[in-house]
């Protein structure tokens, strides 16, 4: 029971003047130094100070829209960020207008942890204490890395990819690197980020053996590690390990970058810019899969996640939740205000 559907997201630069205030915007807190967010928005400035989230946001919103206009489902979709224009309470103010009083959130992220999730509560939290009177109330809808929507594209594509690479390549399944606490507090129990990812990653691996005929070897690597070196973050990095695979005489590699569902900017300047680079120096074969994006199936995902009575899952961990339990990814800064939960 809902009146709209709230696509939530990230947020991106959309020219290069935004590059900075944005990188402000996504570090606000933190002492990070102007300087220092000048250098980090160098990845931006070389694709001309523009990320790709956007244009990307608005053709997932176009596609849902499409979808359900077919399928006689007459839910309006709107789109707010976290970081950029649209901002979440301006958009939030749009749906009051609107005669909005509720609204489904859809995260683009699929997965548990505090940067995944909970952050996106707390955001929305503050975009709702600044509407004020009247803005929306808001659900969570479930996290959907194991919804065949967003695994059988992958499944699709890396068999393609392993087409065009030589007999024996590996898959490796790349994600956002975060702190190892981090994942100590993902879901209500720890450890939800990786044993997620891992979950996902086995069911892509046993779909592309069983099209290819033979088992595929796989590992789960990291990327775009942001932390001071003093504070441990998940591992391998990406670049390392292509580096290792080489040296051990794989003949090639399929690159999955699981942890993203579209080709933003972690994946074009993390994956096709610098492991792409790696591979070449190394002389390993490379190609990289692409993420769902638009994809039929994963939009199709979209409208049974609103719509479902009974949620189709693979693997092994499961249905999740929508809203989430007491204590799920917990801020290791301290408590802040969240919606969409127990706590």
């Amino acid at each position: 029971m809902t009146d709209a559907l709230l696509l939530v997201s990230f947020g991106g630069p959309e020219k290069p003047d935004d590059v900075v205030p944005f990188l402000e915007n996504v570090t606000r807190g933190r002492g990070i130094p102007r300087e220092r967010l000048v250098e980090v928005g160098q990845h931006y400035f070389q694709f001309g100070g523009k990320s790709p989230i956007n244009d990307q946001c608005r053709a997932l919103k176009a596609a849902i829209e499409a979808d359900f206009a077919a399928r006689g489902v007459s839910l309006p979709v709107y789109w707010g960020n976290r970081n950029w224009d649209p901002y979440l309470a301006d958009t939030l103010r749009q749906m009051r207008a609107d005669g909005i009083t509720s609204a489904a959130c859809l995260f683009t992220s699929a997965y548990a942890s505090y940067s995944g999730c909970r952050q996106y509560r707390e955001n929305l939290a503050a975009a709702v204490a600044e509407v004020g009177e009247g803005a929306p109330e808001l659900r969570r809808l479930p996290h959907y890395f194991n919804r065949p929507g967003f695994l059988e594209p992958f499944v699709d594509h890396t068999v393609a990819a392993l087409a065009e690479l030589p007999a024996g390549s590996r898959l490796e399944f790349v994600t956002h690197s975060i702190p190892t606490a981090m994942n100590d507090a993902a879901g209500p129990n720890g450890g939800a980020y990786v044993a997620e990812h891992l979950d996902a990653a086995g069911v892509i691996a046993a779909g592309v053996g069983e099209r290819i005929g033979r088992p595929v070897e796989w590992e789960l690597v990291y990327c775009s590690r942001s932390g001071p070196p003093s504070q441990p973050w998940l591992e391998p990095d990406v670049n390392d390990h292509l580096e290792t695979l080489a040296k051990d005489g794989v003949p090639g590699v399929a690159v999955l970058p699981i942890g993203f569902v579209s080709d933003h900017m972690e994946v074009i300047y993390d994956l096709d810019t610098e492991a792409k680079a790696t591979a070449e120096q190394v002389d390993l074969p490379f190609r990289r899969v692409p993420t769902p994006g638009v994809d039929p199936r994963f939009v199709t995902m979209v409208r049974e996640l609103v719509t479902e009575a009974e949620p189709v899952v693979l693997g092994t961990i499961g249905p999740r939740w929508g809203d989430c339990p007491a204590g799920c990814c917990a801020n290791l800064r301290g408590p802040q205000p969240a919606l969409c939960g127990k706590d």
